[in-house]
């Protein structure tokens, strides 16, 4: 039998789903869940093998429920998301069923299922870098930190620090950990917001108090809570430009 979890905000929608999978004996529906806090639960209890999953929910988008769980299941979207992100699905051998459900597409996804099946890992890591890009994760990031799941604003992060297979995100409230890599953020955030001023520093523009020579050719910028980074060459000339220096 192949596990299955229904993660949708509209109960006709997985109901929809639930009545497509009639059709498809060896499928268990073992959850249905209505927002992103539900179905990380449900899929820490019953370790689906598959789930359907819309991508605008309440509290939490899709993307960023798959970014807080740690074993991934197979993903199907039931999305009436822009034809765009659609494209990037494709582009990434992403199933999707696109809203309102037509079944014979849900049985055109279904019968791909056993390639997805084995192949989940290679999948999901697409599916997470094209997810990123979506104009719905550009503005907050998502994490956890104690077992809580933490939303923080793009515009209250400070700076941002490499720590090995991590990225410490300072803000006023404190210091949390994202198990994303430095490029990542540098190709994410608003260029206009955000300036990688060493391998190991992104800054937000909004934070620079003053920047001082420290010694010959080596610069250093002084955050408005009283941090002081160090700036690359590189660096330097990206910060020199955005601030019209």
């Amino acid at each position: 039998m192949i596990r299955t979890i229904l993660i949708d905000d509209e109960p006709l929608a997985r109901d929809v789903v639930k009545h497509y999978l009639m059709g498809f004996p060896d499928v268990e529906v073992v959850a249905e869940c209505s927002d992103g806090f539900e179905g990380i639960k449900a899929i820490a209890t019953h370790q689906p093998d598959l789930i359907f999953l819309d991508i605008q929910m309440p509290k939490i988008s899709g993307f960023e429920m798959l970014e807080l769980v740690d074993k991934h299941p197979a993903v199907i979207f039931t999305t009436a998301f822009d034809e765009y992100a659609i494209k990037a699905f494709e582009v990434n051998a992403v199933d999707y069923l696109l809203k309102p459900i037509e079944q014979k597409r849900f049985e055109q996804a279904m019968q791909r299922l056993p390639a997805r099946l084995s192949n989940v890992a290679a999948v999901e890591q697409e599916l997470l870098d094209v997810a990123a890009l979506s104009p719905a994760q550009s503005n907050r990031v998502v994490l956890k930190k104690n077992g809580v799941i933490k939303i923080i604003a793009v515009s209250d992060i400070h700076y941002l620090e490499a720590d090995d297979d991590y990225v410490k995100l300072s803000t006023a409230e404190g210091v949390f950990h994202k198990n994303k890599t430095m490029s990542f953020f540098e190709r994410t955030l608003e260029s206009n917001q955000f300036i990688r001023i060493h391998r190991s520093y992104i800054i937000n523009l909004a934070q620079v108090s003053r920047i001082e020579l420290k010694e010959k050719d080596s610069y250093i910028v002084l955050l408005k809570s009283d941090i002081w980074l160090p700036v690359s060459k590189t660096g330097y000339i990206k910060l020199k430009a955005a601030l019209g220096m």
